[in-house]
This record gives C-alpha cells, sequence and structure tokens, in this order.
C-alpha cells in the first residue's frame, strides 16, 4: 500500500482501535498516530485543520477521511482501498 495513513488519537479510544484494526486489515503496516491527550497544542492544530474535536481523525495521504464510522463508510463503498493504493 502506498499512501501514508496518520491518526490523531488519545491513549483510550475504542474507535481509535477500531480504524487501526481495519486499516491493518487493509494492509496498512505503519500509521502515524499523533496523540492529542499527551500533546494539547496537537489538538488545537486537528480542530483547525478538521473542523472536529473528536478522535479518531484519520488522514490518508493528503485526504482527510474523518473519524471511524467515515473510514468504515468508505470500506463499504469500496473506496477505502484505491485510496490506500495512493
Amino acid at each position: 500500500m502506498g499512501a501514508k495513513v496518520t491518526m490523531y488519537t488519545t491513549g483510550v479510544c475504542p474507535y481509535c482501535n477500531m480504524a487501526e484494526r481495519l486499516l491493518q486489515s487493509k494492509g496498512v503496516a505503519e500509521i502515524e498516530k499523533i496523540r492529542v491527550d499527551l500533546e494539547p497544542e496537537q489538538r488545537a492544530e486537528m480542530m483547525e485543520k478538521t473542523g472536529r474535536r473528536t478522535v479518531p481523525q484519520i488522514y490518508i495521504g493528503e485526504t482527510h477521511v474523518g473519524g471511524f464510522d467515515d473510514l468504515s463508510a468508505l470500506d463499504r463503498a469500496g473506496e477505502l482501498e484505491p485510496l490506500l493504493r495512493g
């Protein structure tokens, strides 16, 4: 898989874990995690970039996918794997 995956996350976040498992099941070996609970300035940056305050916020390459529900919907629509390939 080609596209870089970045996920804004916290230490305790069931939806982050579900998103990570879904991505791994699609062959994503590495997810860059940005911990907004450890770095409050990262949460501010995430909210500015995405307009959302909840985690996870997932980027595939430069594309803001959204949260777990958005990721899951992309997968059901058959659009996740092409995005991951870049």
